[in-house]
């Protein structure tokens, strides 16, 4: 069976300025991540950042990638043009992409999606349970019912994204608001995931039905064979 190779792009900002972001992910939020996926079988990880070279997202690297997981918060307008349509470009040719938390504002994100992505926040220690709606989903495999999360910075709605191909989880918070916060689309050939869950002051990449969640994304976002498609002037069948 081949590996999915997998690429966790992070800005990886606030853990090299923020104390307490930096002793939850001492590493960063990438580190923790691929560290969680590298346990997984027939799985290969590489980490790239903001201020790396192209972003760590050069031509050759997206060649290598299947799944692209991205987690930005502070810096998206840093994010090069250049390297947002090159992931664009292999999203449409088959590449996976999971957008974490405050990637719903990311230029890719944005671009994919076609819509402004605003939505309702506050950083108010909220108590979060997402709520699995579509039993069954590959991405929710080994979830239950819902997965707790004793505080969580809040999202809520309106969301500003198209109409989910697939909901697979729903979010409530202790301040009464509810999100979308597990929303499959397809663009081209590729999967995209949007998972709400991971601001930088709680750990909640540590939990383990977070990285579950994410290795099961993971999986259903590699790509398949590359279907054939024709385009352009076509002479007639018969």
């Amino acid at each position: 069976m081949a590996s999915i190779r997998v690429t966790v792009w992070n800005e990886f900002r606030h853990e090299r300025t923020t104390e307490a972001v930096a002793k939850i992910y001492p590493q960063g939020i990438h580190a923790t991540i691929a560290a969680a996926l590298q346990k997984e079988e027939h799985v290969e990880v590489r980490t790239a950042t903001l201020d790396e070279p192209e972003h760590g997202l050069s031509g050759e690297v997206l060649q290598q990638t299947d799944v692209l997981v991205w987690w930005g918060h502070l810096a998206h307008h840093e994010v090069v043009d250049e390297v947002v349509e090159r992931v664009r470009q292999r999203v449409w040719d088959g590449m996976g992409l999971i957008v974490l938390h405050s990637g719903h504002f990311s230029k890719i994100f944005r671009r994919l999606m076609g819509t402004s992505c605003e939505l309702k926040w506050r950083e108010g220690n909220d108590h979060e349970r997402l709520w699995v709606v579509q039993p069954g989903h590959p991405i929710v495999a080994g979830i239950g019912e819902y997965i707790e999360l004793d505080h969580e910075e809040m999202y809520g709605e309106h969301f500003a994204i198209p109409q989910p191909e697939t909901l697979v989880l729903v979010s409530w918070f202790s301040g009464g608001e509810v999100f979308r916060s597990g929303c499959c689309y397809t663009r081209g050939q590729g999967k995209i995931f949007y998972f709400r869950p991971g601001h930088e002051t709680y750990p909640t990449y540590h939990h383990p039905q977070i990285q579950r969640v994410i290795a099961n994304a993971v999986r259903w976002a590699a790509p398949s064979e590359p279907v054939s498609v024709v385009y352009g002037n076509t002479a007639p069948l018969e």
